[in-house]
């Protein structure tokens, strides 16, 4: 639907939904498998991507066909085509900038 979106906000006379939404909506890196993964970073900026933001997963059994558990999507984010930086934004950065709070209490303990 981004396209639909963007077409509306165009023909209302909307700031650009990339500078309009996307500086207050997030995605999620709960897709379980690597093709999802890559496309979500390829079309979703990496500032509007968080890593496990829900608190457990959905599905913990063991994928019969790789040996790994389904929520383990953190080997997702590594082998996608993503500088170090851009890693440490999805696995951290990011919500220490959504969740400030949360940012001033690690910071409080050093960490």
């Amino acid at each position: 639907h981004w396209g639909r979106f963007r077409g509306l906000a165009q023909e209302l006379k909307k700031p650009l939904l990339d500078e309009h939404l996307l500086n207050n909506i997030f995605f999620d890196t709960c897709v379980y498998h690597q093709p999802g993964i890559d496309l979500l970073t390829e079309v979703i900026p990496v500032k509007n991507v968080l890593f496990a933001s829900e608190m457990i997963g959905a599905v913990r059994g063991i994928d019969p066909t790789t040996g790994h558990y389904y929520d383990d999507t953190k080997r997702y984010i590594e082998a996608a085509d993503l500088t170090a930086d851009e890693r440490h934004q999805i696995f951290e950065g990011n919500a220490r900038r959504v969740f400030g709070r949360l940012d001033a209490h690690l910071k409080r303990k050093g960490l």
